[in-house]
């Protein structure tokens, strides 16, 4: 039981770290604010939110210990990082940042548009 357990904390803390690092690259690698912002609020949410479940995990079931300040933090990363990177993409636009040259669509151009025109 032990060994599939410490397989299971070691998936979460790998997988953690892959994501953080999938993130990093992103943030260095990708074109414009909004694409940054994603890779950002996304990739680095989950990863840090694998990482703190496998040391919820590894603390609870090989140590016997519960931490719930692991646990809040999680609910406090899962509900603020996505809200704060939205939040960052609207001021990046309400604030006059290009899209990418390459970038397709602009949904909140015409969403802006229909409502100067529909008060």
């Amino acid at each position: 039981m032990t060994e599939i357990v410490n397989y299971v904390i070691g998936f979460f803390l790998l997988a953690g770290g892959f994501l953080s690092l999938v993130a990093s690259f992103g943030v260095l690698r990708l074109p414009d604010i909004y694409t940054r912002n994603h890779a950002a609020s996304k990739s680095a949410t989950l990863g840090i939110m694998c990482i703190l479940l496998g040391t919820f995990l590894y603390f609870y079931i090989v140590h016997g210990i519960f931490n719930s300040k692991v646990l809040l933090a999680i609910v406090f990363i899962f509900v603020t990082a996505p809200v704060g990177g939205h939040l960052i993409a609207r001021a990046a636009y309400h604030s006059g940042a290009k899209l990418w040259d390459k970038s397709i669509r602009d949904d909140l151009k015409e969403k802006e548009k229909y409502d100067r025109q529909h008060p």
